[in-house]
């Protein structure tokens, strides 16, 4: 059987894990429907790479490949679901200073912008919320920076949306 064989197993499970870590970070997101149709390619696979296993257990390296191909596997999953960047992002931007000129800017890019100004501790700061599809996210940021780079950034996914600026255009 030898190393064709270990590479087999190794190549499921890393094809499996690939389909297991999709399917959970769509469940989280909330692609029901798409994480539903993926779950079941990823049982078929996974039984298929457990039979394969389970019938060669004598031999160590086979156990070995099988945990060497998950690993992998939950990594080259999670490259997938960063390249397809599923979902959205929100952006909270402090900028030391109440420079009116950075939402303009932000907005020139075509992005939504609320702000507003706020208090800190050395006084006023111009507070933005910028909501964007994760696939631009990384041209936000770059953006950001340029625009203001001693900004305070900080981003996270919203679970769900409704209404506004952000969703009608978002979604059209």
């Amino acid at each position: 059987m030898g190393l064709a064989f270990v590479l087999i197993i190794i190549g499921i499970n890393i094809l499996y894990v690939s389909f297991f870590t999709l399917r959970l970070l769509m469940v989280i997101k909330g692609y029901r429907v798409l994480a539903s149709l993926l779950a079941m390619v990823e049982v078929f696979v996974y039984l298929k790479g457990l039979e394969i296993v389970l019938d060669n257990l004598d031999n160590p390296i086979n156990l070995a490949a099988y945990c060497i191909g998950w690993g992998m596997g939950v990594f080259i999953g999670s490259k997938i679901e960063e390249y397809l960047a599923l979902g959205y992002v929100t952006l909270q931007v402090v900028v030391d200073s109440v420079d009116l000129e950075v939402p303009v800017k932000l907005r020139e890019h075509g992005f939504g912008v609320t702000s507003w100004v706020a208090e800190g501790r050395d006084g006023h700061r111009l507070m933005m919320q910028v909501l964007t599809k994760r696939s631009n996210e990384k041209k936000l940021w770059n953006l950001i920076h340029e625009i203001a780079p001693k900004a305070f950034v900080i981003s996270f996914e919203p679970k769900h949306l409704k209404g506004g600026f952000w969703v009608n255009r978002l979604r059209g």
